[in-house]
């Protein structure tokens, strides 16, 4: 009987599980849902009451007027050229820095490695004023470097630590057994210690790819011309000057700037979540 009544309270609790995991799933959802409604609505259907989900008059208008209207070709252009750039920066030198922390010591090292732990706590604001100082010295505002040179200085101290922890977890007598073949320092991290984290690697890209994508703030930030705006700045194009807000081609155009993002993501989805489990193996 107390078998059978566990059983039960089992099937009930995974149930329960269940349930809450699929209304907190269809919460998450739904402004997405909402968005890809919108994007096909015209706009008596957008503003009609009560609000609908589904398209009395559906119509790919949006899509083509918001392509058209805003130069939102050659918005994707400029973040993908942004994109690309600051992600392969990011994956190269934070595994760099990593490879070095993990696998040299000195009497500074316990001490730099705090100090990188350190800049993780530090906001943001406390930095963007001497930066644009900066960038602005070397002539480099309004254009895409500041967007991509920090990316290639060590890629943020959360990519070098997820780097650091898989490391740790690869016996150094992969080391010394390339070493002993005749191997540098430099092989050694090329040809043995990278393809082994491969599943790192891919969750650093997609992190990296995610943010610079999506990225709102530094354009905001460094870049004044029209012809290099990114398209999260495109976006606010659809606001007009009186507060009036073209809200079915922003919608369109969201989801197209959503896609490539949510293909990869489900293209990478298995090794990005291995790639953060792994490398907390070892402390």
């Amino acid at each position: 009987m107390r078998t059978r009544s566990q059983k039960k309270t089992k099937q009930m609790a995974r149930i329960l599980t269940y349930f809450v995991l699929v209304i907190a799933a269809v919460i998450c959802l739904f402004p997405f849902i909402w968005m890809v409604s919108t994007s096909f609505k015209p706009m008596s259907d957008i503003y009609s009451m009560p609000p609908t989900l589904i398209p009395k008059n559906g119509t790919i208008e949006n899509f083509v007027e918001g392509w058209k209207g805003a130069n939102f070709q050659l918005y994707f252009k400029n973040t993908a050229v942004i994109t690309f750039l600051a992600t392969v920066g990011t994956v190269l030198s934070s595994s760099v820095v990593a490879y070095g922390f993990a696998r040299f010591q000195s009497r500074l090292s316990k001490i730099l490695f705090m100090v990188l732990l350190g800049t993780m706590m530090l906001p943001t604001q406390v930095t963007l004023i001497p930066q644009y100082l900066l960038y602005y010295k070397l002539g480099m505002v309004d254009t895409i470097w500041p967007l991509i040179i920090p990316s290639w200085l060590g890629g943020g101290a959360f990519n070098i630590f997820l780097f650091i922890q898989f490391f740790r977890t690869l016996p150094k007598e992969l080391d010394e057994a390339a070493k002993i073949d005749g191997a540098n320092s430099l092989q050694v991290f090329t040809r043995i210690l990278l393809p082994a984290v491969k599943p790192v690697m891919l969750a650093v890209l997609v992190m990296a790819l995610v943010f610079n994508w999506n990225d709102f703030f530094n354009p905001l930030i460094y870049l004044n011309s029209n012809d290099k705006f990114t398209i999260a700045i495109g976006l606010q194009f659809f606001k007009g000057s009186q507060g009036n807000v073209q809200v079915g081609q922003m919608m369109s155009m969201a989801l197209i700037s959503l896609l490539p993002v949510l293909v990869i993501f489900a293209t990478c989805q298995k090794y990005f979540i291995q790639g953060i489990k792994m490398s907390g193996l070892k402390g």
